[in-house]
């Protein structure tokens, strides 16, 4: 079992908008980050992320809770498989009260990424290789390109320093099937994957010895995710901060070859096009994006379908195209580093790339192949903020030769934006979240309110102020109270006493006129329910709280 003292100390390291963002794609919203709600289809952003809190909620469907509630939801993991994922993310040791074995990483990534290197020095076939491409030592050095040998030597290699086959099959080195163990890197030089933070979590391989695939990457496991990865991120990710600017190419070689010329900014997907889940990554920093691809086929392809979901994210950059079977490591190795330099300053803008590559899809002296690419371009800007789309609308016209009045956008406005916790048929009471806010963020009024005020008196609430007086923190009502921003908590002393005498001088008002008109009493008691709540309005006016009970 995990000590709670671990826990407490993994949970201290832990910030929500960096694990939660690690997943999703959050943006600034005042002081909280909104996005789409990820455990439930919707278009308006009203999940919340709140780093003063360190929770989230969705005030559609009301999941909620802290890093590790959101890692179990999302990977569908149970506690302590969430805290262990964690853990390994960042590097932590977690801390066990049993003899079982904790389930966390062996250093054995590490150690097998240790022996790819020692065989690269040993193998004078693969240097000659990497020298004759440009490659320089101490780039093999940075990068740690190694060699893997066929198959028998590596599971040899693995018995005989006692690793965990098991665990080599997990972490995707060792593959199995039908009781039969083989090594997923065969005679390739090797490109050790590592994440965000530097830990190794798989390996690209480059074979040299004919295999019919030319590279392939690790499987996917749980801390390779070939899809949210990108290759030297962590080398990357100091100077594209410094920068601004990142630039993403297709393959590793394109990527040791820029940075030793000195665009340390460079960084490549993993043999997959741009997904939506590198974009949380490129995100931080909020840097210039320039797509750096083949100009055959496959790379357009890839620009233009990158280029849609950066532009559609609102990101700022664009496309440099090499022509001509050249990538950026054959120019960095024949020199052309100034050239390439100009290239990166000037790319092509990723909206006008796209509507140029939709243009080039189509046969525009055929009529209806016209319509069709019109309307497909149109369908493109649809995903651009509204400005932008009205800037765009005269290059469109200006590359179809036809008036910017021919090309019309409309757009559905979105009428069903849920924006509070609350059900729109329900009465929300501002004054009665407040003081449910203020005891969530000061408990040391909690005696003060209670000496004054029954949870009963609250007409619309008094359902969460039990909760909250409950320390039931982890209730969705209550944490979409805790994100609400509208929703503003007292926080000093003499502040709530005003608003408590303001609150309960109205309530005492309000039941003298009730027990005044009653006729189902005795004279005598309504009498001393009078005199009662006379005596209690006398004392508030005074600016002196009265006890609920007296």
């Amino acid at each position: 079992m995990i000590t709670q003292d671990s826990i407490e100390a993994l949970k201290a390291r832990l910030d929500i908008v960096d694990v939660v963002g690690s997943y999703v794609e959050l943006k600034k919203a005042g002081a909280n980050y909104k996005v789409p709600c990820p455990f439930h289809d919707e278009k308006s952003a009203s999940f919340v992320v709140s780093p003063a809190k360190q929770i989230y909620h969705c005030f559609g469907c009301g999941a909620g809770g802290d890093s590790i509630k959101f890692v179990m939801e999302y990977e569908k993991l149970n506690y302590p498989e969430a805290l262990e994922k964690l853990a390994s993310t960042y590097n932590f040791s977690l801390s066990y009260s049993d003899s079982k074995s904790p389930k966390v990483r062996s250093g054995i990534m590490e150690k097998i990424d240790a022996w790819y290197r020692y065989l690269f020095t040993k193998n004078p076939q693969v240097i000659s290789y990497i020298k004759e491409r440009g490659i320089y030592e101490n780039s093999i050095e940075k990068f740690g390109i190694g060699y893997a040998p066929d198959s028998n030597a590596t599971i040899s290699y693995i018995k005989s320093q006692l690793f965990n086959m098991n665990e080599a099959i997990e972490m995707g080195i060792v593959g199995s099937e039908n009781s039969r163990t083989f090594a997923r890197f065969i005679e390739r030089i090797t490109f050790p994957i590592h994440s965000a933070n530097g830990t190794i979590v798989g390996f690209g391989g480059r074979t040299i010895t004919g295999h019919q695939a030319k590279y392939v990457n690790s499987p996917e496991t749980p801390y390779f995710n070939k899809s949210r990865l990108l290759y030297a991120y962590h080398h990357a990710k100091q100077s594209s901060h410094k920068t601004k600017e990142v630039i993403i190419t297709e393959g590793y070689l394109d990527v040791i070859m820029l940075h030793q010329a000195g665009f340390t900014n460079a960084v490549a997907t993993l043999g997959t096009a741009l997904t939506p889940e590198h974009l949380p990554l490129l995100r931080k920093g909020e840097p210039k994006i320039i797509m750096a691809y083949d100009g055959d086929k496959a790379g357009r392809a890839a620009a233009l379908k990158a280029s849609k979901l950066l532009s559609a994210g609102g990101f700022n950059g664009g496309v440099v195209i090499f022509l001509d079977g050249m990538d950026p490591a054959d120019m960095v190795k024949n020199g052309a580093v100034e050239e390439l330099s100009t290239m990166f300053r000037e790319p092509q803008p990723f909206i006008e790339f796209v509507l140029d590559e939709i243009l080039s899809l189509y046969n525009l002296s055929d009529p209806k192949a016209r319509e069709l690419c019109m309307q497909d371009a149109i369908a493109y800007l649809k995903t651009l903020s509204p400005m932008l789309q009205e800037e765009y609308k005269s290059y469109l016209a200006s590359r179809f030769g036809v008036s910017p009045s021919l090309i019309k956008i409309t757009n559905q406005i979105n009428t069903n934006q849920n924006t509070h916790f609350i059900d729109k048929n329900r009465h929300k009471d501002m004054w009665e979240l407040s003081l449910i806010k203020t005891v969530l963020e000061s408990p040391e009024f909690i005696d003060q309110i209670l000496d004054v005020l029954d949870p009963s008196l609250l007409k619309f609430h008094s359902l969460e102020f039990s909760l909250a007086l409950s320390g039931e923190f982890s209730h969705p009502e209550l944490m979409a109270i805790a994100v609400d921003e509208q929703i503003k908590a007292l926080k000093d002393e003499e502040a709530l006493k005003a608003e408590l005498i303001s609150f309960l001088m109205k309530h005492y008002e309000r039941e003298y006129k009730k027990v005044n008109v009653r006729s189902d009493i005795s004279f005598e008691q309504k009498a001393f329910y009078i005199r009662k709540f006379k005596g209690k309005i006398a004392l508030l006016k005074r600016g002196e709280l009265v006890t609920f009970k007296s």
